[in-house]
Formats: structure tokens, C-alpha cells, sequence
């Protein structure tokens, strides 16, 4: 059990240095929402250059395609290297994966633009169209992770999985019928 749990907190510690890469990726990859500053009555102000437009959304969808993505591949390479599975091995690839997912998300946003939208507006200039900063808005998709990791790795284990011998009939592990 032991040698279990280490392996578990080894995957885990592994699984979650992945974040790093997704929330590169994730820099890398989503949308840049358009913002423009403006002066109204002598303050600052910032707008959504496209108020319709779906950027925003796309920030949240690539990063949740990339999670699951990210899950799949780490549960792909758990059960090659660990065919014979576990619960504390599945422990540790939910733990990591949403630790890599939470890893991937400040990742993500300390790349991007900074926070102070005001203040880079001002240094852009009125009607100058900037990004806004990376944000992750719907935080469930911090979940898609760990939740692909298990559900692939519960699908490989069960497909490919080490299988328990079936019981002969008559050795005492099935009865058979009650005698007449």
C-alpha cells in the first residue's frame, strides 16, 4: 500500500507540472478580447470594442478543450505505465489534473495582459483598440481535467485492463446447482 500511495503522489506531482504547458498553450491559443478606452466626463472608461462579440467564450472553450485534451493524454500515459491501476493511482491523476488545471489557469493569466484595463487604456491612447486580460469565466472548466482523465482511464482499464481468472465451475467458487 505503501509503494501505492507513492506512486500515486509521484503521478500526481507529475500530472500537475502538465499545467505549465496547458496554460501556455492556453495563452498561446484563445482569443484576444478587443477592448478601446474612452474619456467620459473627464474620467476613464473601457468598452468591448464588439459587444457581440464571442471571444470571451472562446477564452473559456479553449482552455476546456485543451484540459480534455490534457486529460486524455494523461490518463493514456498512467495506464501505460501503470496497466495494473489502483485507487490511489486514480486518487493521484484526479489530484493532479486538478491541480494542473488550477496550475495552467494562473499560468495562463499571469502571461496575459496585465489586470489594470484603466491603466492600459490610458497608455494606448482614446479609440485604441487593446486586448483584455485572460480570464477563465465559467470555472467548472477547471473540472474538464481530472474528470477526462478518469473517465478515459476507467475506459482503458476496463478495454485493456488485467483481468481477474474466471472461477472454474465445481472448485468451490461457484456452488452450482442445489442437489435434488
Amino acid at each position: 500500500m505503501k509503494t501505492e500511495v507513492r506512486e500515486a503522489a509521484l503521478i500526481s506531482v507529475a500530472v500537475a507540472l502538465g499545467g505549465v504547458l496547458l496554460g501556455v498553450l492556453w495563452w498561446w491559443l484563445a482569443p484576444h478580447v478587443p477592448l478601446v478606452g474612452a474619456v467620459v466626463n473627464g474620467d476613464w472608461v473601457v468598452y468591448l470594442k464588439d459587444t457581440e462579440g464571442e471571444q470571451a467564450i472562446g477564452v473559456d472553450g479553449t482552455f476546456t478543450l485543451l484540459a480534455l485534451g490534457f486529460g486524455v493524454v494523461s490518463a493514456l500515459v498512467v495506464f501505460l505505465l501503470r496497466r495494473r491501476g489502483g485507487v490511489p493511482l486514480v486518487v493521484g491523476l484526479a489530484v493532479g489534473g486538478l491541480l494542473g488545471a488550477l496550475l495552467a489557469w494562473r499560468v495562463g493569466v499571469w502571461l496575459g495582459p496585465g489586470e489594470d484595463v484603466v491603466a492600459r487604456a490610458r497608455e494606448v491612447g482614446k479609440g485604441v483598440t487593446f486586448s483584455a486580460p485572460l480570464k477563465l469565466g465559467a470555472k467548472g472548466a477547471l473540472l474538464a481535467w481530472p474528470f477526462a482523465a478518469l473517465v478515459f482511464h476507467l475506459g482503458l482499464t476496463a478495454l485493456f485492463g488485467p483481468r481477474d481468472p474466471e472461477p472454474e465451475f465445481g472448485d468451490g467458487a461457484y456452488p452450482g446447482p442445489p442437489a435434488a
